[in-house]
């Protein structure tokens, strides 16, 4: 996700909507309730999916695939320059403080790619098509918040890191044009490592 910069000196959108958000009544309601939570919540995304890439690059060396190990480092590279733009964009020095308690559609952060999703002889391919569903997990998840938050700054912001996203899907599905699929047989190894498949 791409935080939207603003000009030196002047604050961002997202945190001036912070500030406004943060002026409720009083009463939370279900779901993320200020921009700063939404924003908590897109950075932990950012991180999550970075550290899991890099987790898969590490996968991906340890079983001598270094062209999609490579790939992955590049994908963890990029999530976390994503990351570093929440921060920027709301003007925090270090990642914001959290409970823990995140409203994810499952159990992890929609762009932290499942480890079953892996295979010793994956392609380029196969690793582009993890992010693909991973940005669209995250394109979904914005645009539930944008839909159903309570409050109106965080629907609106919610709907802008939404549009980001959708440009996110857009660049990994031009990505996968540019990649060759893999062949039929990708996943045949007539001798498999032992405990690995």
């Amino acid at each position: 996700m791409t935080a939207r910069r603003s000009s030196p000196g002047k604050p961002s959108a997202a945190r001036k909507a912070a500030k406004t958000s943060r002026r409720g009544s009083g009463t939370r309601k279900p779901g993320i309730a200020t921009v700063a939570e939404l924003m908590t919540h897109a950075y932990a995304m950012e991180a999550e999916a970075a550290e899991r890439y890099a987790e898969f690059a590490e996968a991906m060396e340890a079983h001598n695939n270094p062209e999609v190990a490579e790939l992955f480092r590049k994908l963890a590279r990029i999530e976390h320059m994503h990351g570093e733009q929440v921060l920027q964009a709301m003007g925090w020095a270090s990642p914001p403080p959290h409970r823990g308690d995140f409203r994810w559609l499952g159990t992890e952060a929609p762009e932290s790619g499942e480890r079953g999703e892996l295979h010793y002889l994956m392609h380029p391919y196969h690793a582009l098509r993890i992010a693909h569903q991973n940005e669209q997990r995250a394109f979904d998840f914005f645009g539930r918040v944008a839909r159903s938050a309570g409050n109106a700054a965080v629907r609106k912001a919610a709907a802008e890191i939404e549009e980001e996203e959708r440009e996110h899907v857009h660049l990994i599905e031009e990505w996968l044009k540019r990649t060759p699929k893999p062949p039929s047989d990708w996943a045949f190894d007539p001798d498999p490592p032992t405990g690995v498949t």
